[in-house]
């Protein structure tokens, strides 16, 4: 079989050195979430990559369409009964 149609393999290391005192913070943090630290690690690096990488993202649009999007930005909003009715709401962190 060539090797561009070899399955993957269902996982791989990752090895990382890493201070007693960090090591020991993520221990008690994945702990406290009832979690090993193989998984807790590995959930934060995926959700950390994940973040960077849609942080990265680009939108292209056409001239006009991005026109037409800066436009519609720029104008007030109709009123309606939905936006009376947000504006009227307190905000749960004003409320107290």
């Amino acid at each position: 079989m060539p090797a561009s149609h070899q399955p993957l393999p269902k996982s791989v290391p990752l090895n990382i050195r890493v201070k007693p005192e960090v090591r020991n913070l993520i221990d008690r943090a994945a702990e406290l979430l009832g979690k090993n630290r193989t998984d807790f690690m590995l959930e934060a690096s995926q959700r950390a990559a994940e973040d960077a990488l849609l942080n990265r993202l680009v939108f292209t649009a056409e001239p006009d369409a991005y026109a037409a999007f800066l436009a519609r930005l720029d104008m007030s909003p109709h009123p309606n009964d939905r936006l009376r009715r947000t504006m009227a709401t307190k905000a749960p962190w004003d409320a107290a």
